[in-house]
């Protein structure tokens, strides 16, 4: 597992953090904004990438978006964190099977002809 995605923090700590109450925090988990890690007893766990998004909505928040307009616009971006992640990777793969066609591809050359019984033959 990663160290962003790694549940580290207790509530009280990620408020700390994200220089927030933990009160804010709860909310913002209510209201599908934040997903903590919960550990077997119930006990909220943060991660580095838990806090980079309480920030991201206390900055959203600053600029005046509401909670549903914040929860819009983070899905916009995971939708397009995910739809650059897969149009690298269809680059990669395209630019693999074009260099597989390259090599497997013979060469070909073209001879036209005009038969000889065509109006406009120049025989």
């Amino acid at each position: 597992m990663s160290t962003e995605r790694r549940a580290l923090f207790v509530i009280s700590v990620a408020a700390e953090l994200a220089d927030m109450h933990p009160q804010t925090l709860r909310t913002y988990e209510r209201k599908g904004l934040v997903s903590p890690f919960r550990t077997p007893g119930g006990t909220r766990r943060y991660s580095q990438q838990d806090i980079e998004q309480l920030l991201v909505i206390q900055e959203l928040s600053e600029q005046g978006l509401n909670l549903v307009g914040i929860k819009l616009v983070l899905g916009l971006r995971e939708q397009v964190l995910q739809l650059l992640t897969e149009n690298q990777r269809l680059k990669k793969r395209f630019t693999r099977l074009q260099a597989d066609a390259a090599v497997a591809q013979p060469e070909y050359s073209m001879v036209l002809r005009t038969p000889p019984n065509w109006p406009w033959s120049t025989r």
